[in-house]
């Protein structure tokens, strides 16, 4: 059998081989501390399971709209507006299954052979591949450790040519942390304003942000910019929901009417159990995302702590989100065989900087408890020490 081109293109996703992996080791017996995960480790929140439950007992198991439940699409709108400034009709709102699925579709939709869409590295491993599976060319915009991994304006401004379509931007930055700030939003939006080129603004982790800090979202900062931009959104991290699949974006009417179509033929609706609880989710008024945002941030101070144990490897420290991107390059080793064999020696799983276009460097995650972070840190300083002695 012959696979079409386009899939034979695409690579694995390293996050989820990892976190695979460590979780078969855990299943065998070893004590794995996974330091590779995407998700929280909290539990959804009761109010949203018994959201879904009451659901369930009403009879809502039906076929909705593809697009949404004209209920969670207002509550998106009503989202947007309050926390976002953002103005986004109902008619403008697509609920998908998760993010990806949102982005997915948007890239479908936006782009195709001889559009070239630019992606700041380092990057979620998913957009390349998204852009592949469009036909699409992805242009990586390389970024520098003495800016943060931050988008640099010049070689933004280098890398457009007259097929550039889209930038993806990602803040916070899975994998690094950075958030980007309104002053340095403004730069960027007015590159692309001057250049026509439409923005997919990747938010999911905008509750996640810490030292007092207030998320901006881009389209936020005037309407030219909110023209060109796609806001791409969902409960996932900030509820603790990543296996209930609801993720959503806000678009123009006619980018949305196309995304919705492109919906129609493939997945059709999300989950009709799964939006009542997102529903749930962004209506409730409670103190959940408070704490959620205060347990990472202790988390996050822990990590930093014990990274700061060890001196040869450094980092950039995460503004929001909840990984760490830490430089290894002064250990000599390549990024997938430091992972490997730190999962091997140590039973600490970790991912890989090539998959986010970045080869010496590593992601750890800090969604995982303290006491775990204590005992894996321990592992990698006793781990990376003897690397040292041998070297």
């Amino acid at each position: 059998m012959k696979l079409a081109q386009r899939i034979q293109n695409v690579s694995g996703s390293l996050t989820l081989e990892i976190t695979s992996r460590a979780k078969k080791l855990r299943q065998e017996g070893f004590d794995v501390i996974n330091f590779a995960a995407g998700e929280p480790d909290f539990d959804t929140p009761e109010f949203i399971k018994e959201a879904a439950i009451k659901a369930i007992h009403d009879g809502f198991t039906k076929y909705t709209p593809s697009s949404g439940i004209l209920e969670l699409k207002s509550a998106i709108s009503r989202k947007f507006k309050n926390e976002n400034r953002l103005n986004y009709n109902p008619s403008q709102i697509v609920v998908s299954c998760g993010a990806k699925h949102s982005i997915y579709n948007l890239i479908q939709v936006l782009t195709e052979s001889g559009d070239e869409v630019i992606i700041p590295s380092p990057y979620w491993v998913s957009y390349p591949e998204m852009v592949k599976l469009a036909e699409a060319t992805a242009v990586i915009l390389r970024a520098y450790p003495n800016e943060n991994l931050k988008i640099n304006i010049s070689c933004l401004k280098q890398a457009i040519t007259s097929k550039t379509k889209l930038l993806i931007l990602n803040s916070p930055s899975n994998p690094t942390g950075v958030v980007y700030n309104p002053d340095e939003l403004k730069e960027i939006a007015k590159v692309c304003i001057q250049n026509k080129i439409l923005v997919i603004s990747d938010e999911i982790y905008e509750h996640l942000i810490y030292d007092g800090q207030s998320y901006t979202s881009i389209a936020s900062l005037g309407k030219e910019i909110y023209d060109l931009t796609i806001t791409v959104n969902g409960v996932s991290k900030a509820f603790s929901m990543t296996g209930w699949r609801i993720g959503y974006l806000g678009a123009s009417e006619e980018i949305a009417c196309a995304v919705s179509k492109f919906q129609d033929h493939s997945t059709s609706n999300p989950t009709s159990i799964s939006q009542k609880a997102a529903f749930a989710a962004l209506e409730a008024k409670n103190s959940w995302l408070k704490k959620l945002c205060l347990e990472f941030e202790e988390r996050r101070n822990l990590m930093l702590q014990c990274l700061d144990n060890i001196s040869a490897l450094s980092y950039i420290k995460p503004q929001g989100a909840f990984y760490v991107f830490s430089d290894i390059s002064k250990l000599g080793l390549d990024s997938h065989t430091f992972v490997k064999r730190l999962l091997e020696e140590e039973n600490v799983a970790l991912i890989p900087g090539e998959g986010f276009g970045m080869e010496n460097y590593v992601r750890l995650s800090f969604a995982t408890s303290k006491d775990k972070i204590k005992l894996g840190m321990e592992r990698i300083e006793r781990w990376v020490k003897q690397l040292l002695k041998k070297s």
